[in-house]
């Protein structure tokens, strides 16, 4: 809107200037941005309210307020445990926080991701993204297929501007101006007396691409939510997986996702390797962990050998395998009161601390039957000192097994897994069990070295370490749309940088003949922003132009002919 066309309460305001319009048309469509306009006069209606508020939410600052919304919302995410992360997590703070677990779950705070609220600014956030590039992109398409505009009465109006006298003729100035700006990379043409020129389409372009990469990120992470799978898999020397459901030990996926999504493929973990720092400050430092494996694709599938470490997933289909864990299963054989092997295999421990010193508990559901011959549950409880120093039976002094002790406590009873409620399997209910009693009434507890046999009182039975495999925890997810959320995160940078450090300017050259006969030449430029840029890049265009130009005089001859060579704001001109 024009200003002659603004009224205010104590009258019309004068009408524009010809200087102010003349320079309000030199700097018209700088930018695509759209022009902010004054709402006022009689009720707007239904439809004037509905433009009214698609212009607010299209503009830049709901954008970005919406952006900011986003991210203050996905704090709550990350403070507070989330049901489609960690359902376990949500229980208990359910169950230690009785007065704010209603409220939150009201408020949707244990699932932020998915919540009403959440998904509202998202969906906002798209939405205006969208309104605002779409018209911007027209616009700017529009600029491209047009020319720079003629060049205004008055030049001297300009930011900066400069000019001399030259001996060429006006025809032969504007061909060298024209050629000079066309090597220079501008956009430029001849109008009427003056050549008009223009640069820097690029900060368009990269405003432009930002915004576009926002919405291929918004797109791709929500994608990427609704379609990801992430489980884990705890696998010990010598056994596999295969990619079903059942398989995994746990698994959580978006919402949309199926299980016939699910990649056919299975591995075997053939031999698991672990080095670690022997001296130094980091001594037990983690060195090597490599996990080798055998794999194959699909139900028929040949056998292919690879190598898994943390930061070198084995990649099959859309699906990546990632080693995130390792630790120590002892072998582990249990006979009963008549010698009969009831228990033989591999149980995994859990690291308690940097040395891996690992605790778990051996499980022997049927089977068993006592000295008596009554049939009972057995649960031993049992911690792994891989490098065991005598004298120290709490932890491991050394991650490897250099000196591996298991440390057994044996109970007999009942295990209650028969209750219906479940339970962890690296965790004994000692509730409906009783100790194994040595002669002195103390609790039964040895130490076992690889090979040695733990007698149990009164004729129950034995237990045997025979040995030490390790494991290896893996993680299978599928991300879909990761790359493009890479792809926008750069495109992103990329576009900011470009709209920030490329300047759109124009720049303008007149040759007309003086009434003295001589060719007056003036050139003048102006940015979309101050800068000093546009100042410098003029006195460097107008120095070569006057020397390019045919018949310049030699400034020796006539030092007032040559121009300033570091253009100035104009007099009067805003600097």
């Amino acid at each position: 809107m024009s200003k002659s066309t603004i009224s205010t309460a104590s009258g019309d305001t004068p009408a524009a200037t010809p200087d102010e319009q003349d320079l309000g048309a030199a700097g018209s469509q700088l930018s695509t941005a759209p022009a902010e306009t004054l709402m006022g006069g009689p009720a707007l209606g239904v439809i004037g309210w509905a433009r009214w508020l698609w212009r607010q939410l299209t503009s830049m600052r709901v954008a970005l307020l919406l952006l900011l919304l986003l991210a203050l919302g996905a704090i709550p995410g990350s403070l507070i445990p989330q049901s489609g992360t960690d359902a376990t997590k949500v229980a208990d703070f359910e169950k230690n926080h009785p007065t704010l677990a209603p409220i939150y779950d009201k408020l949707g705070l244990f699932h932020v991701y998915s919540s009403v609220w959440f998904s509202a600014v998202y969906i906002l956030l798209f939405v205006s993204l969208i309104g605002c590039i779409v018209p911007r992109t027209w616009q700017f398409v529009g600029q491209l297929r047009g020319r720079p505009p003629a060049a205004p009465k008055r030049l001297t109006r300009l930011p900066a501007y400069t000019t001399w006298r030259t001996r060429a003729e006006p025809e032969e100035v504007r061909e060298a101006a024209l050629a000079l700006l066309k090597k220079r990379r501008f956009r430029a043409h001849a109008v009427g007396d003056a050549v008009a020129a223009e640069k820097g389409y690029l900060r368009e372009v990269g405003n432009l691409a930002f915004h576009i990469a926002l919405i291929v990120m918004l797109v791709a992470f929500a994608w990427g939510q609704l379609f990801k799978m992430e489980g884990n898999k705890l696998i010990v020397e010598g056994d596999g997986f295969s990619n079903t459901l059942t398989q995994y030990d746990d698994f959580k996926s978006g919402t949309l996702f199926s299980t016939d999504d699910l990649e056919p493929f299975s591995f075997t973990l053939k031999d698991f390797t672990g080095t670690y720092e022997a001296s130094g400050p980091n001594r037990g430092t983690p060195r090597i962990y490599r996990a080798a494996v055998t794999y194959s694709e699909g139900a028929y599938g040949k056998d292919r050998q690879t190598l898994i470490e943390p930061n070198h997933p084995l990649d099959i289909g859309d699906s990546k395998v990632y080693l995130t864990a390792h630790g120590y299963a002892p072998v582990v054989t249990v006979r009963d009161g008549k010698g009969n092997v009831v228990y033989q295999d591999a149980v995994p421990l859990l690291p308690l601390d940097s040395n891996v010193t690992s605790s778990g508990v051996i499980k022997v559901y049927d089977g068993y039957r006592n000295a008596k011959g009554v049939s009972e549950q057995l649960g031993i409880q049992a911690f792994l000192l891989p490098t065991y120093v005598p004298g120290n039976e709490v932890s491991s002094a050394f991650p490897a097994l250099l000196n591996p002790v298991l440390n057994l406590q044996p109970y007999h009873g009942d295990l209650g897994v028969n209750s219906g409620i479940p339970q962890s399997v690296y965790q004994l209910d000692k509730s409906h069990m009783k100790g194994f009693k040595d002669a002195k009434g103390l609790q039964t507890r040895e130490n076992l070295k690889p090979g040695e046999t733990m007698a149990l009182p009164n004729g129950a039975g034995s237990i045997t370490y025979e040995g030490t495999k390790e494991w290896a925890n893996f993680q299978i997810t599928r991300q879909p749309a990761s790359g493009w959320a890479l792809a926008g995160a750069l495109t992103a940078i990329f576009g900011l940088a470009a709209s920030l450090f490329i300047q759109r300017r124009r720049v303008w050259v007149r040759a007309v003949r003086g009434a003295d006969g001589v060719t007056v030449v003036e050139m003048a430029g102006l940015g979309r922003s101050e800068s000093a840029k546009v100042p410098e890049e003029l006195g460097d265009l107008a120095g070569i132009l006057y020397d390019q130009a045919p018949g310049a005089p030699d400034p020796e001859d006539d030092p007032a002919a040559s121009p300033d060579p570091q253009a100035v704001p104009a007099e009067g001109a805003e600097k």
